[in-house]
């Protein structure tokens, strides 16, 4: 184990003693049955991990958007409002990043931790048509963007990664098992933008490609979340702690799980949902969960009116400079969250059309489910789309209760109602 900004080798008496807990924890996570990937862990500085963590992965390409992330990370840190522990990532052998300045408990806790969502990334389903190897693949396409930089110019390149990052999200989850290229954007643009030079279309096939490797943990992350809780707080219990380790135990974790008053915790949520699980149905159907459910369908087949009073889950909305409680009822609640999660919070967007008007224009749709998409990022997104395009871009969609046609041409955004 050595620290991956200076490959110095750690103290041997500090990296002796967490050599062997890190062994025991492995020791006792087998023993309750979970099944992991080899693990590689390795000591970061905090600057390094934050940077593995606005890029989401050791090696990928640069981007303005991932120094933003970065400094947010750092500002957070800095303030004291939130703290990067560790950064697991889905591969095998299955790579985990620890912070330097974590003490012997925070790193006993976090291997635990990771050990859990090691064991998720291996048995979930949705996981298994992963890259495991994309540490690699994505330090190769870093390679090929820097090469296209130097070719094509920064100022160039960066403007296509924004239009291509716009859309990359916008991918059909289970590629090949539902052939509707409507539902795929970026494979669409892929296949039906004449005017794309190799260069561009080598940078939206690889975004694409990540997008789908980072689907699945976009799907679980209620569901990963609670199960690596779960076995961190089990494992860390059977471990000999003093009496202070104990109390900073109960504090680490308790702050892990705390109710978050602006947004959502997936950690509560997800521990306490497992929990109920195992208390109602037994450890064979906690395994099972493990293995065959996703966000969505955890939370609608589990959440119970027990556990939302329990966890006091409501629905509000914002009533001038503050919110306002809207509704209490648990089905509510549940039938809220599951919108929320559905799809992974993101519009769906229909290719309906490659040559509209009979002119080559492209005509997208928005799959309205009663949210309508915010008008500021519909017309940055048009933006991007009709930059890979190359000619007129169109989507419909509603707007105040009406059906609305958006239009990004070369002179700009226009709407008007349809």
């Amino acid at each position: 184990m050595t620290d991956s900004a200076t490959g110095r080798a750690l103290p041997a008496a500090d990296l002796k003693r967490l050599e062997a807990a890190i062994e025991e924890i492995m020791a006792l996570a087998r023993a309750h049955g979970l099944d992991f990937f080899t693990m590689r862990f390795e000591i970061c500085p905090a600057e390094v991990l934050y940077a593995f963590g606005a890029y989401g992965m050791p090696t990928r390409f640069s981007h303005w958007s991932f120094g933003k992330a970065y400094y947010l990370l750092k500002s957070q840190a800095d303030l004291g409002l939130a703290r990067i522990y560790e950064l697991v990532i889905n591969s095998d052998p299955c790579y985990a990043f620890l912070l330097e300045s974590n003490t012997f408990l925070e790193n006993r806790m976090v291997v635990a931790h990771v050990l859990g969502h090691s064991d998720f990334f291996k048995h979930n389903w949705r996981f298994r048509g992963t890259n495991r190897k994309m540490v690699d693949t994505m330090s190769a396409f870093a390679d090929r963007v820097r090469q296209y930089e130097q070719r094509y110019g920064r100022d160039v390149v960066e403007r296509f990664l924004d239009a291509a990052m716009a859309v990359a999200e916008q991918v059909d989850p289970f590629p090949g098992t539902r052939p509707d290229p409507r539902s795929d954007l970026p494979r669409f643009l892929l296949e039906r933008a004449a005017d794309l030079a190799d260069w561009q279309r080598d940078i939206l096939a690889s975004l694409r490609e990540e997008a789908l490797y980072f689907r699945p943990q976009m799907e679980t992350k209620i569901l990963n979340e609670g199960w690596a809780s779960l076995w961190h707080a089990r494992i860390m219990r059977q471990l000999e702690l003093t009496p202070a380790e104990a109390v900073e135990f109960a504090r680490l974790h308790a702050a892990v799980l705390a109710p978050n008053p602006a947004q959502l915790n997936p950690y509560r949520l997800g521990y306490a949902l497992l929990e109920s699980i195992e208390a109602r149905y037994g450890r064979e159907r906690l395994f099972e969960v493990r293995s065959v459910e996703t966000d969505v369908s955890l939370v609608r087949n589990y959440l119970t009116p027990e556990l939302c009073a329990e966890l006091d889950l409501q629905i509000y909305a914002r009533e001038g400079d503050g919110w306002e409680t809207q509704d209490t009822d648990w089905t509510a609640v549940r039938d809220t969250l599951l919108r929320q999660l559905e799809n992974c919070g993101l519009p769906r967007i229909y290719a309906e059309d490659d040559n509209y008007r009979g002119r080559g224009e492209l005509f997208l749709r928005h799959g309205y489910d009663g949210v309508e998409l915010d008008v500021t990022h519909l017309t940055h997104a048009l933006q991007h789309v009709q930059h890979i395009w190359g000619r007129p871009v169109h989507l419909e969609t509603v707007h105040d209760g009406e059906r609305a046609l958006y239009t990004c041409d070369s002179a700009g955004n226009t709407s008007r109602v349809l």
